[in-house]
Formats: structure tokens, C-alpha cells, sequence
């Protein structure tokens, strides 16, 4: 079985190695540096080309990972905002007030600091006095998504409020519990509506994961910076830096006008 898991994994890095749009037989950077092979850009340790690749790696990484982790704290945070019980009603608008004012980058702080110090002070009281260090990536995603919860639960929380009450009284009728009216019924439209604007915070998101290069995650900008530090060339790197950012919008802006089409053309079936 072990075999076969190796057998696997080397594919699997073969494949990646292949179609790897940057540093692949075909890819950007080897095109680019195919006549110069000892060009800054060239990818292995001749350049800087395949760490500037795993940067671009990490920050999708990041937002793909942030985005479906802050949507749920979102939804979640948006039903508690619509909540009878005040309670947490309240609780819901605290927390909302509170990360939506607070700078991410400070939020970003909190959550890495914080909790390391927070683990370390309640590991010390059953004797455990070593060092407590949290992984960068799970301190960054999670700290992207309580931001990008709540912003976002903004959106469902008015999304919510433009669907009729009379599509509650409907699933009722139906005999629906009322779980399975919110998915069948009230989700698919309530996306229809938030679509847009999440697709706003989502751009917001590919921006703010600039930040975890702070903490010591080796996104597109920590790269950047390892790169211009070593070269001296801060113009060719933050211009390569621009590029890929613009990249990941232009990309993300086609995808989410054909996902923003279907949603439409959905409800028009429906």
C-alpha cells in the first residue's frame, strides 16, 4: 500500500511539475528565460522564478482556503443577526462592530500572538512550559476569515431581508421543516442576491492575503521581498508581484461574471 501511495505522490509531482504555468517546460518563466538561462527569473537556483511560484501558490492557497471557512462563519453570523432571541442578536452585532473596525492586519496580529500566548498560559497551569507555536497558514486563514465573515455577513443579512417572508409561509405549506426550506429555497435565492457583493469582498480577499506575509508565510509579497533584498531589483519584482495579482482578478472577475450568468439563467428555469 505504501507503493502505491509512493507511486502516487511521484506522479502527482510529475504532473504538477509539467503543467506548472510558471516553471513547467512551458511554462512563463521558462519560456521567458529559455535564451538566458542565468536570468533572475529563471526558475531552480539559477533564479528566483520558482519561489516566486510557490508564492503565488501560497496566496491562492490562502484564499481558497479562507473563502469557504468565512462564507459559513458569515452565514452562520448573519441567521444570529435575524435571531428572536437578543441574545445573540446581540452578540452577532458585537462581533461584527468589532472585526469589521479593527484593522486586518491587527486581527492578524490577535489571532497569531494571542493565541500562542493564550495556549502557553493554559498549557503552563498543567505543567507544560515549553514553547507553543502556531502553524502561519492556519493563524492567517483564520484570521482572513473572521474578517471576511464579517463583511459578509453583512451581505447575506441584506440579501435575507430582500426575499419576501411570504417564501417562508411557502415552504411551510409544503409541510417543509424549516432547515429544509432554507435549503431549498431561501439558500438558492439568497446566493442569486449576495453574489455580487461577495464577489466585491472576494477581490477584497485576494488583496488582504498580502498580509500574512507579516507572520512569516511565504506568499507572492514575503517572496517579492526576499527577492528585491537579493538582487537589488525592486522594480522587475514588484512589477512581476503586480502582475500576478492583476492575473488572479482578471481571472477571478471572468469566473465569477459566468458563475453571476448561471445564478440567472437558474432562477429563470426555476
Amino acid at each position: 500500500m505504501s507503493g502505491l501511495f509512493s507511486a502516487v505522490g511521484s506522479l502527482w509531482t510529475w504532473l504538477s511539475t509539467i503543467f506548472d504555468p510558471l516553471c513547467g517546460p512551458a511554462g512563463l518563466f521558462t519560456v521567458f528565460t529559455m535564451f538566458s538561462p542565468h536570468t533572475m527569473l529563471a526558475c531552480g537556483d539559477a533564479g528566483w522564478g520558482d519561489e516566486l511560484a510557490g508564492g503565488l501558490k501560497i496566496t491562492i492557497a490562502v484564499s481558497l482556503a479562507t473563502l469557504p471557512l468565512g462564507i459559513i462563519i458569515g452565514f452562520f453570523v448573519a441567521l444570529a443577526q435575524q435571531s428572536e432571541e437578543r441574545s445573540l442578536r446581540l452578540a452577532a452585532g458585537v462581533f461584527t462592530t468589532i472585526f469589521r473596525g479593527l484593522p486586518e492586519l491587527l486581527t492578524l496580529f490577535i489571532i497569531y500572538y494571542g493565541l500562542q500566548i493564550l495556549l502557553q498560559t493554559v498549557l503552563a497551569k498543567f505543567g507544560y512550559n515549553g514553547p507553543v507555536e502556531i502553524n502561519a497558514f492556519a493563524a492567517g486563514m483564520v484570521a482572513l476569515a473572521i474578517v471576511f465573515s464579517a463583511y459578509c455577513s453583512e451581505v447575506l443579512v441584506s440579501a435575507f431581508k430582500a426575499i419576501p417572508k411570504g417564501q417562508y409561509e411557502a415552504g411551510d405549506a409544503l409541510g417543509f421543516h424549516r432547515a429544509r426550506t432554507m435549503r431549498l429555497i431561501i439558500v438558492p435565492q439568497l446566493v442569486r442576491i449576495s453574489l455580487p457583493n461577495l464577489g466585491n469582498l472576494w477581490m477584497n480577499l485576494l488583496k488582504d492575503t498580502s498580509y500574512v506575509s507579516i507572520i512569516g508565510l511565504a506568499d507572492i509579497i514575503r517572496q517579492t521581498g526576499i527577492a528585491v533584498r537579493a538582487t537589488k531589483a525592486p522594480f522587475t519584482f514588484y512589477s512581476i508581484a503586480c502582475l500576478f495579482y492583476l492575473t488572479l482578478a482578471v481571472i477571478s472577475s471572468i469566473g465569477l461574471f459566468y458563475l453571476d450568468r448561471w445564478a440567472k439563467q437558474a432562477e429563470v428555469r426555476r
